[in-house]
């Protein structure tokens, strides 16, 4: 088999991993950006997106395509819901302190994960999803004077897998339209450039920041409703997912939500391609090697701005 078919393959997994990448890690990034909070338990809210999906899967009829089209809109709301709760009853009456809101989120993450593995179970638990067509991988080559496209046996990816990078690119036009068109967004970019002066003029910072946390806890557990009838929902499964949206948003910048998107396509498209050709583990060494890098020489991020 030639090597071109094989690296479209390895593209198209990649690009799957970088669409779920980018929405998590840009959830992680938004609420650092406009709150100056890095929170610890975002990948537990990546973790719970995938347990409700289960649940509401499980729980509604109608067939696989309703269920998950429920659980895409119930999901993210529920863990956008709880991540508001959390905001106005902890992350609020620690003022945002950096150093006690890690501590804080910390201890989200554990009880997050307890009250899961006591509700849910320790077994992991797959989706159905509502599609899942195998789809052959065409392939250019020029052959006998012209361009011709052809079909190897065995190299296929599923519909699914297509959808999920569609709906990732989808979320993340939306997320940009809102910062930059919207007047929330405005409030936003407001809020995070001068949280007093915003205040101030009438701004309620504090309401910014509870739909900002929960925008991006939303952001999180949608990542996991479309991972899970990839992935099966485990209640351990955020850790992983946690390791690699603070790569990605390490190399991106931190608050930088474009350098996120780029970020994410370099370590979801390198992972799939090193994994393919070499193995998973290669891959994670790369991509560690390459954030040690970034923080040598470049510690604000390929795309972020430098500390005043």
């Amino acid at each position: 088999m030639d090597f071109g078919p094989y690296l479209m393959l390895a593209t198209l997994e990649g690009a799957v991993l970088a669409a779920v990448l980018a929405l998590m890690a840009s959830g992680l990034s938004l609420v650092f950006g406009v709150m100056r909070v890095v929170n610890v338990a975002h990948g537990e809210l990546y973790m719970l997106g995938a347990v409700f999906a289960w649940w509401v899967t499980s729980f509604v009829g109608g067939g696989p395509a309703v269920a998950f089209v429920a659980a895409l809109i119930i999901a993210p709301l529920i863990v956008g819901a709880l991540a508001v709760l959390a905001d106005i009853t902890i992350l609020k009456r620690l003022e945002y302190d950096p150093e006690r809101t890690i501590v804080a989120t910390i201890g989200l993450l554990y009880i997050m994960q307890q009250v899961t593995l006591m509700t849910y179970g320790a077994d992991a638990r797959p989706v159905v999803p509502p599609f899942n067509t195998r789809l052959a991988i065409p392939w250019l080559e020029w052959a006998d004077g012209g361009l011709q496209v052809f079909w190897p046996w065995g190299l296929s990816i599923t519909s699914y897998k297509l959808f999920v990078i569609v709906a990732a690119v989808v979320v993340l036009l939306g997320i940009r339209l809102m910062m930059t068109r919207s007047r929330i967004g405005l409030l936003m970019r407001a809020s995070q450039l001068d949280s007093e002066t915003a205040q101030a003029f009438g701004i309620p910072v504090e309401r910014i920041y509870a739909l900002v946390f929960g925008i991006g806890a939303a952001l999180a557990a949608l990542a996991g409703v479309l991972i899970v009838p990839i992935q099966q929902a485990h209640y351990l499964m955020g850790g992983d997912a946690l390791l690699l949206s603070f790569i990605v948003v390490i190399i991106g910048g931190l608050g930088s939500l474009g350098g996120t998107i780029v970020a994410a396509l370099l370590i979801g498209l390198s992972d799939g391609i090193i994994s393919v050709f070499f193995s998973p583990t290669l891959a994670k060494i790369i991509a560690t090697i390459l954030v040690a890098l970034v923080l040598v020489f470049r510690p604000q991020g390929l795309f972020g701005g430098r500390a005043r």
